[in-house]
């Protein structure tokens, strides 16, 4: 029995209601055999508050079955509830049969996936967890993943669930910035003020707080406190994209993210800031130096986005109208991985005809494959970077991986072109290990 079927026939018990975002973490967490303490520890929750909400979770199951449910039993009274449904709640259950490719809409994976996309595939309980901790307040949650792994549309999912709790929503994007933007820490703090205040549609009032005497970080601080958050009356989700851009100032990234971190922990004591909502994105570590006390990065909630599993792979192939086994799901992730991009555009080819899956396989990593663009763009970006070329040279020149420095390590990473397994970096796939081997030959 899968944890999804599980929570189908919850959502049926419950008609018209359903559990709260955090009673599913906490299903979906002592699902996976999690302690309320560790469930505690991953969502940043009181334990108390965490094991109360599990009593009430387990209370509100034993009255829809109507029989007692605790946390050392639900898995099996999930298992009879499962035998005893009928016809009609199990239509409930998600579909194991393919939809005829002929009624699928097809969508070319370009961009974030829509809000109502079918293609848009969750990775319990990483959704649930975001949903409960964007909820608290003074919440901070950091979304971790390389390029093309499914970041911003998880961003637009937690967006688009605070705006129906009512909170008020700002996006900034690091890369659109204007590079004139990061000539000091001034021109910055006073662009992401006027930007955040433009989005709210507040009158703009920098001048007024800003005091070049008390210094950038003071007034950005100042003008976040006295102005803008006593402007709203509801909490105020922030949301920072592209984070690592900053990376490329790295004087003012060792500013800008212990202001974020300061922010932070003043929610703890000033009820201002719990209005407060941070979520923050990045394609790779932070390697800028920061004071452990000062980083934002081992605060709040922290996500890693993972590839997709075997039955993700194969419920995406369903979604797009083919009937897989595991032979294909497995023959398809052997070259490509479970990388959320690279099995969505194989499937959308393979949906539309465009070629059988020997020839994507054969031609995946030439330049008459699916994914040539992609490819020649790595190879011309490490072309321009030579200590990039040389540590990838390193890494497929070296059965097992290589040992590489950190920064280069993350730089790949973050293109998506290796990964970390223990201190080694390897090739983030197959296809990137053929593709690069053919060209350094």
């Amino acid at each position: 029995m899968f944890i999804d079927e599980a929570i189908a026939i919850i959502d049926a018990a419950l008609k018209p209601e359903r559990l709260s975002d955090l009673q599913e973490v906490v299903f979906r967490q002592s699902w996976l055999g999690k302690t309320y303490q560790e469930v505690a520890r991953e969502t940043g929750y009181d334990p108390d508050y965490v094991r109360g909400v599990g009593f009430q979770l387990w209370q509100m199951l034993s009255d829809a079955f109507g029989e007692k449910v605790t946390k050392n039993n639900f898995r099996s009274v999930l298992r009879q509830q499962a035998g005893l449904r009928s016809p009609e709640i199990r239509s409930d259950l998600p579909a194991s049969q393919p939809q005829p490719v002929s009624q699928v809409t097809l969508e070319l994976p370009e961009g974030p996936v829509s809000l109502d996309s079918p293609f848009y595939i969750e990775r319990p309980p990483i959704e649930s967890l975001c949903n409960a901790a964007i909820a608290k307040p003074g919440a901070l949650i950091r979304l971790r993943a390389p390029s093309l792994m499914g970041k911003t549309s998880l961003k637009n999912r937690i967006l688009a669930h605070a705006a129906q709790q009512g909170y008020r929503l700002v996006r900034l994007n690091f890369d659109q910035v204007d590079e004139s933007k990061f000539s000091s820490l001034n021109q910055l703090l006073r662009w992401f003020c006027a930007t955040v205040t433009q989005q709210l549609q507040l009158e703009s009032k920098l001048d007024l707080y800003w005091d070049d005497d008390c210094g950038a970080k003071v007034s950005c601080t100042v003008y976040f406190q006295g102005y803008v958050l006593e402007q709203i009356d509801s909490p105020l989700v922030l949301a920072l994209d592209e984070v690592n851009h900053l990376l490329q100032y790295p004087d003012i990234a060792q500013s800008f993210l212990p202001l974020l971190r300061s922010w932070y922990e003043d929610a703890r004591d000033l009820e201002i800031w719990q209005k407060l909502r941070l979520i923050v994105v990045h394609s790779t570590e932070i390697y800028v130096p920061l004071d452990i006390n000062q980083s934002p990065f081992n605060v709040g909630l922290a996500i890693r986005l993972p590839e997709f599993s075997q039955v993700q792979v194969q419920d995406l192939a369903r979604r797009h109208g083919l009937d897989w086994s595991a032979i294909e799901s497995e023959q398809l992730m052997a070259l490509i991985g479970g990388h959320p991009y690279r099995v969505r555009l194989a499937l959308y080819h393979l949906a539309r005809q465009d070629l059988a899956m020997e020839q994507l396989l054969q031609e995946a990593p030439t330049a008459a494959g699916i994914y040539s663009h992609r490819l020649r763009q790595h190879w011309i970006a490490l072309q321009q970077y030579p200590e990039l070329m040389a540590a990838m040279q390193q890494i497929i020149a070296t059965d097992g991986g290589a040992r590489i420095d950190p920064i280069a390590a993350y730089q790949l990473e973050s293109m998506g072109v290796a990964k970390l397994e223990g201190d080694r970096v390897v090739s983030s796939c197959e296809l990137y290990r053929l593709y690069f081997s053919n060209q350094l030959n």
